[in-house]
């Protein structure tokens, strides 16, 4: 069983990432709403690929909670029953939830592969959960954390819901994904204490408080960009999505510090490579990380000067999340690095 847990924590944190990675791209085609319900996509476990399928229709089945456009309305079955000649809006009740009642199959099959991911990645957590059970003699705290991880996919799909059912709203999607940056943190960490004991990097003084500090820069630039996002997405709404030289017009104070703050973001990373080369600490995945920041500022660079050409924002997002989880193993390295320093 502990054989099989480091292998499954790492196939579960590169499905997360997928979830990430779909969620980038359903946000960058405006897909959020191709699903006007959840779990459910109008009221199928498949869905639909053809408007034809959301009208109403004489003799067919209807199952019990499928959903219908009527009158750029969305209506809900009471029960499952076979049509008739006529629509009986006394077989149908209002969604409540929203008043969105759009379709577009591209939309629909784009968020709903998102969700497929989202499934595949819930059932990881809990297959791992299941093997953590291996290390609850030797290492409790990998059983608790995998088990907190399931709990946190499950929150995460929660919150996946009320994005929905608030029709995007930015502030939700925010949220939505920082709660994902918990769950890539949960599963390093996973990742980090099953594996086996090995020569560990060298440790110098203040290494870890420096990755620390370059772990929270990344936050803070996460976070900053968040609100970046929710004013282009608020644009979008007022100039549409053929107006990207408008996008970024009379952008927030957030903008800029986002902006300037990666200046700060490169020096500091630059600076702990300097120290780990000089000291020959090891750490090699520092290069990496150096490597990600600069297609992170390249991203950002085409975004702003060439009006976010296709896929930019999805490439940039998923840049940053990828940065996030390997300073946080860093990070795992040097404190696992010191203590076992002080033990010697």
């Amino acid at each position: 069983m502990k054989e099989n847990f480091r292998k499954t924590a790492k196939i579960t944190l590169i499905l997360v990432y997928l979830v990430i990675i779909a969620g980038a791209v359903v946000r960058m085609t405006g897909s959020g709403m191709g699903c006007p319900d959840w779990p459910k996509c109008f009221g199928h476990y498949i869905p639909p690929t053809d408007i034809s399928e959301l009208q109403w229709q004489p003799e067919i089945d209807i199952k019990k909670g499928q959903i219908i456009i009527v009158d750029e309305t969305l209506k809900v079955s009471k029960e499952a029953f076979t049509t008739n000649g006529s629509y009986d809006d006394n077989n149908w009740s209002p969604y409540t939830k929203h008043e969105y009642a759009e379709f577009n199959a591209t939309h629909t099959w784009i968020e709903y592969i998102n969700r497929l991911c989202g499934a595949l990645a819930g059932l990881g957590t809990f297959i791992l959960a299941i093997l953590s059970f291996g290390f609850w003699k030797s290492n409790k705290s990998i059983t608790l954390i995998s088990w907190l991880t399931v709990f946190a996919m499950g929150f995460q799909g929660w919150l996946g819901a009320t994005v929905v059912y608030s029709v995007l709203e930015p502030a939700k999607i925010t949220i939505h994904m920082i709660m994902a940056l918990v769950i890539v943190a949960l599963l390093i960490y996973l990742v980090y204490k099953s594996k086996e004991k090995s020569v560990a990097d060298l440790y110098t003084n203040k290494l870890s408080t420096l990755l620390g500090i370059a772990l929270l820069l990344t936050l803070i630039q996460i976070a900053l960009g968040t609100q970046v996002r929710q004013f282009v997405d608020e644009q979008i709404d007022l100039v549409g999505y053929a107006a990207k030289n408008l996008w970024l017009q009379n952008a927030t104070i957030q903008f800029y510090i986002h902006r300037t703050f990666s200046v700060i973001v490169v020096l500091l990373n630059v600076f702990i490579l300097f120290r780990i080369r000089k000291a020959n600490l090891g750490f090699h995945k520092m290069n990496w990380v150096i490597y990600l920041i600069v297609l992170e500022i390249f991203s950002g660079i085409l975004m702003y000067y060439m009006d976010f050409p296709f896929s930019t924002q999805a490439i940039h997002l998923v840049l940053a999340s990828i940065l996030f989880g390997i300073q946080y193993y860093l990070l795992l390295g040097a404190l696992n690095a010191k203590k076992s320093n002080k033990t010697l």
